[in-house]
């Protein structure tokens, strides 16, 4: 009892710590300024967007990917596949944070004016829109469209058969040996059931059971569940005579074999059911004295966390409804019932299924990064080239090669002396982290810090912190307090004219699978004072050095958002003496209502403002005396937008800056994040071409309208252009322009002697 008790405190304190966190936020946003007597009496609500309405739009952005006819249909089931998965993670992690909130009476508000619960009311109402929407295009349109090309996803009772045969050895070969029905009795509770795994509720006659009292029962209903393993495929594929394929989802393979789990009591019926949990990690990283094991620890934890909402299906008995809700002590405004299979996530999977084979015309056209254009075909002597002159890579329309072959030919250089890397998500099978391990054995100083914080990286941090320490890497887990999401690698080189160091920088992971689908942008170089910013911003880390100036690099939290600050408030005064002004952002998301104050000061004073915002934005744009010269656009395509890049008039002198930093109070004021400048000519070209095709976008781009609403141009009269297809188109014209140019190099008549 004491120790629960002190779990219930301790679980209090976290929520409340949080809680004085976000009010801190909200009340440090100052009033901004404007001369417009109209933007000063404006009301929170008509100045701002709720972050978490702005990210159910985005969610909603990505839904009408899966809608869009225009795209692949495969493609558009995984769209949808996307759309459930983001949506069941913003409920455990955002709407799991209100929750705690509204437990210890949170009462400031939020950026937009609204209240703790006034947030949870709208988002329950969107959700549901969205939800409903979801299955309506599962149901009505995905489903009809895959039997026109003879795809089939079909529960047992609609099959034939002998392919109801097939499923039924399916069920006792495979299935029946992994599942474990647990009947609830006086003896036995209801069970934990675990986030976001399927289960079936099972409703059973009880006449002639004996319970552990040894008391007969006269024909009471009994109930047990069991959950929907995932250990195997969720849905088991069918072959037809006629090329047709079948894909049976495994639960209705169960509910029809039933009376195998039960022998001895006749099933009255089944339902299927999801919890979600709050998956929200409370760490108090003053308290423990092992960070490693702490987060082990609440990974664990996140299995079990309080319920905030129950999926069933929509024909749902209302007697198992009840039973299940009681049970689990779930009241009816936390259930949402939706009108097709529980979880769609798995439609991820159907694409595979179907086989590589076939179906061509149903995806996107195959996409294999182009060779990065700004290295040598060769990347045998990759500090050679960088060297000579910086390089810059953009994922995925360029190969991730370069990053791997920097740390991979890193290890095996005699003459590197140390490693020094930052790593946030990487994959399960890291060539990195191998690589690392690699330098290690050979004697090279290799130091890492690994971000165990890394949301639901959780485990897969940790795993690999544990391989790096047993290597003999130095291994540390950042700052307490903060996130470390920059993205650094440093190398120190002995080389004949002293040491060296060259550095990679990127906007995006050092994970060699999320490269292929998120656009990222590196820079390596070996500039020297670059060098001497990135050796003491690990020595920041590793120890208790802060640095008082940087010559290049810009770190936040301490730093950053001060100088983007600046470099508004620059725009702005240039605009306010008539010279030219404009800022183009490309981030994730806008929520610091500090920086929106700023952006809204420098449209007020004429600077021509274009954002490039992936997910959430709080501004609103092109609200009459407030933000007449801001342009907002998100884009949404087959890859996932994840670079940022800021660009500043500066009197035609033009600042470039890459960081992993997006405008939030989380990277500006409570991690630890790196800008870095872009200084060379073609590296800086390139990036501006990357601007002006994203700007030029008419066919992914959705435009955010005044009321929070996005819309998409209409084309008539306009080019098509869909950026991300040009820019594969770029990446591949790169490429064969200098096999172009080098060929003519090649063959080029010597020319006589004057």
């Amino acid at each position: 009892m004491a120790s629960k008790t002190k779990d219930t405190k301790s679980a209090k304190k976290t929520v409340k710590k949080k809680a004085a966190g976000t009010a801190k936020r909200t009340s440090s946003v100052k009033k901004p300024a404007v001369k417009a007597k109209k933007a000063e009496q404006m009301r929170p609500c008509d100045k701002f967007f709720n972050r978490e309405l702005s990210w159910l739009e985005f969610n909603n952005r990505i839904l009408h990917e899966a809608r869009d006819t225009k795209n692949p249909l495969l493609e558009r089931l995984n769209f949808l596949s996307i759309t459930a998965s983001n949506l069941d993670e913003f409920y455990i992690v955002r709407v799991a944070s209100l929750r705690d909130m509204a437990s210890v009476n949170f009462e400031e508000k939020d950026l937009a004016g609204l209240s703790v619960n006034e947030q949870l009311k709208r988002i329950d109402e969107k959700t549901r829109t969205l939800m409903g929407l979801m299955y309506s295009t599962y149901g009505r349109s995905l489903v009809p469209s895959l039997k026109q090309e003879k795809i089939f996803i079909s529960n047992y009772d609609e099959l034939v058969p002998r392919f109801k045969k097939r499923c039924d050895e399916y069920f006792k070969t495979e299935l029946y040996p992994v599942l474990t029905p647990m009947a609830v009795d006086q003896g036995r509770p209801f069970p934990l059931i675990y986030n976001r795994m399927l289960n079936l509720c099972v409703k059973l006659d009880g006449k002639g059971l004996v319970d552990s009292h040894k008391r007969s029962d006269d024909g009471k209903v009994v109930y047990a569940t069991l959950q929907v393993p995932n250990v195997v495929p969720r849905l088991f594929k069918i072959l037809g005579d006629n090329d047709e394929i079948f894909l049976v989802p495994i639960e209705s393979i169960i509910r029809a074999n039933l009376d195998m789990l039960f022998t001895s009591q006749k099933v009255l019926g089944s339902g299927c059911y999801r919890v979600m949990r709050n998956a929200d990690l409370d760490i108090d990283e003053d308290e423990a004295e092992d960070l490693l094991k702490e987060i082990e620890e609440q990974v664990r934890k996140r299995r079990y966390g309080e319920i905030i909402r129950l999926e069933v299906e929509d024909d749902i008995e209302p007697e198992i409804l009840d039973y299940i809700t009681t049970e689990l002590q779930i009241p009816g405004s936390d259930v949402f019932s939706v009108g097709g299979p529980v979880d769609l996530t798995f439609l991820s999977k159907v694409n595979g299924l179907v086989g590589k084979d076939r179906f061509n015309e149903l995806r996107y056209p195959e996409h294999e990064p182009a060779a990065p254009a700004m290295f040598d075909e060769s990347l045998d002597n990759i500090f050679d080239q960088i060297r000579a002159k910086d390089r810059l890579v953009h994922h995925p329309y360029e190969s991730f090669d370069p990053v791997l072959e920097f740390v991979k030919q890193a290890a095996k250089d005699p003459n590197v002396l140390a490693i020094k890397q930052t790593l946030y998500r990487v994959s399960s099978k890291s060539p990195i982290i191998a690589s690392l391990l690699e330098a290690a054995r050979n004697g090279k100083q290799v130091m890492v810090l690994v971000e165990l914080k890394a949301r639901f990286d959780e485990q897969n941090n940790i795993n690999w912190a544990k391989k790096l320490e047993d290597a003999g890497c130095h291994v540390i887990y950042g700052l307490v307090g903060l996130k470390t999401h920059s993205k650094i690698t440093l190398v120190v080189r002995k080389e004949e004219d002293g040491i060296r160091r060259y550095l990679h920088l990127a906007t995006g992971n050092y994970n060699d699978i999320t490269a292929k689908i998120y656009t990222d942008i590196g820079l390596f170089t070996a500039s020297e004072s670059f060098g001497e910013d990135a050796s003491e911003f690990f020595n920041m880390l590793s120890g208790y050095s802060i640095p008082s100036t940087w010559r290049k690099l810009v770190a936040a939290p301490i730093w950053m958002k001060d100088y983007f600050i600046r470099n508004i408030r620059r725009e702005a005064s240039n605009a306010s003496e008539g010279k030219p002004a404009r800022i183009v952002a490309k981030i994730n998301s806008l929520v610091d209502g500090t920086v929106i104050d700023e952006l809204y000061k420098a449209s007020a004073a004429g600077v021509k403002i274009d954002l490039i915002i992936r997910g959430i934005c709080c501004l609103k744009a092109g609200v009459p005396g407030l933000s007449e010269n801001i342009t907002v656009r998100s884009i949404t395509g087959r890859f996932l937008e994840h670079s940022r890049i800021f660009l500043f008039h500066n009197g035609g002198k033009e600042d470039i800056y890459l960081a992993s930093a997006d405008w939030m109070p989380r990277n500006l004021d409570r991690r630890v994040e790196l800008m870095f400048p872009i200084e060379d000519e073609d590296c800086r070209n390139r990036i501006k071409e990357i601007l002006d095709v994203e700007l030029n976008d008419t066919m992914r781009a959705n435009y955010l309208l005044p009321d929070g609403n996005y819309h998409k141009l209409d084309l008539r009269g306009k080019v098509k252009l869909d950026s991300q297809q040009e820019l594969i188109r770029l990446a591949d014209e790169a490429v064969a322009q200098r096999f172009v140019e080098e060929e003519r190099l090649a063959f080029e008549p010597a020319v006589a002697p004057e």
